[in-house]
């Protein structure tokens, strides 16, 4: 069987994504799945950066706004629900566009990852967690090396939650993490992606635009959306960036000021790593937005999707 087009476009907040795979949309006749962590709740509209009703220009955007905040949403969810979305959207003839910045749940669904059903012990847990803080990262890496070498080769000491899976994954299953991830990429993907990432070279201009957009982000509200969230939905709150950074000055800790420029940092930093996820990956076709105007750019991309056939 062929495998389904699919067209994803990656890179760090506030590069413009969202943008470019509007027009992208247009010209190819595409609807987009959403490839963010965040967007899949209802409510986190601002935080999330979501786009607009007028910012979608009436492309279908898929994988967004469907689910209470307070709903635990694991990444084989995500993979499974997308990875039907891009079939049904093949199926009716449209080029099915992956955008997002959520590195995990891009490369999972597009090599078509099948996760490890292993059971979770909260006492095993708890047991493995102390035993962690007893003796150190260095010394739970020796004793993974005697029976899962390759995991304990190719962890950090401080990868403290990689560390302690490997444990009980081995302990529940019999079944170390090195073959169950080698037994996650067994089954092919039915995807064939072309790639296209939004880069900066000059790393600061990232940073501007993201300071600019966390201005604008205020001026919209919010603000007023994290207190409504601490209200209601603590848990996912505090996980969103956006939201618990502007919780120290909701409490009246910490001055506004002090909150914004927290927020930013943290913001600019959430984008480092998504960079860096990202250019672990070979694939990507890298555009440069600080180098040309956003016509160009989508002139580049649209010469990549071309010559893809897409």
């Amino acid at each position: 069987m062929a495998k389904l087009s699919v067209l994803a476009v990656v890179g760090p907040t506030a590069s413009g994504k969202t943008a470019l795979s509007v027009e992208l949309a247009k010209r190819t006749d595409g609807e987009i799945v959403s490839a963010d962590s965040m967007q899949i709740y209802k409510g986190m509209d601002i935080a999330s950066a979501k786009p607009t009703k007028e910012e979608m220009c009436g492309i279908p955007h898929h994988m967004m706004d469907f689910l209470p905040p307070e709903t635990p949403y694991s990444v084989a969810q995500y993979t499974e629900t997308a990875g039907v979305c891009i079939r049904e959207i093949a199926a009716r003839g449209k080029l099915p566009i992956v955008v997002g910045g959520t590195g995990l749940y891009v490369d999972s669904l597009l090599s078509h990852t099948q996760f490890i059903e292993a059971p979770t012990d909260m006492t095993l847990r708890a047991a493995l967690d102390a035993q962690f803080e007893a003796v150190g990262g260095e010394e739970m890496l020796k004793r993974l090396a005697e029976f899962d070498p390759e995991s304990a080769a190719r962890l950090h000491p401080n990868n403290k939650k990689r560390i302690l899976r490997a444990f009980e994954i081995y302990t529940l299953t019999g079944q170390t993490l090195t073959a169950a991830l080698a037994q996650s990429h067994a089954v092919p993907s039915p995807f064939a992606p072309v790639y296209i990432g939004i880069a900066f070279r000059e790393r600061t201009v990232l940073y501007d635009r993201i300071n600019r957009r966390v201005d604008s982000m205020l001026e919209r509200g919010l603000l007023e959306e994290a207190r409504e969230f601490y209200k209601g939905s603590p848990e996912t709150a505090a996980q969103a960036i956006g939201y618990k950074e502007l919780k120290p000055f909701l409490d009246g800790a910490l001055p506004f000021a002090d909150a914004v420029e927290n927020l930013k940092r943290a913001t600019r930093n959430y984008a480092k790593r998504q960079i860096t996820w990202f250019k672990r990956n070979g694939r990507i076709h890298w555009l440069y937005a600080d180098e040309c105007t956003p016509e160009q750019l989508l002139t580049q991309a649209l010469k990549i999707a071309n010559e893809a056939n897409l």
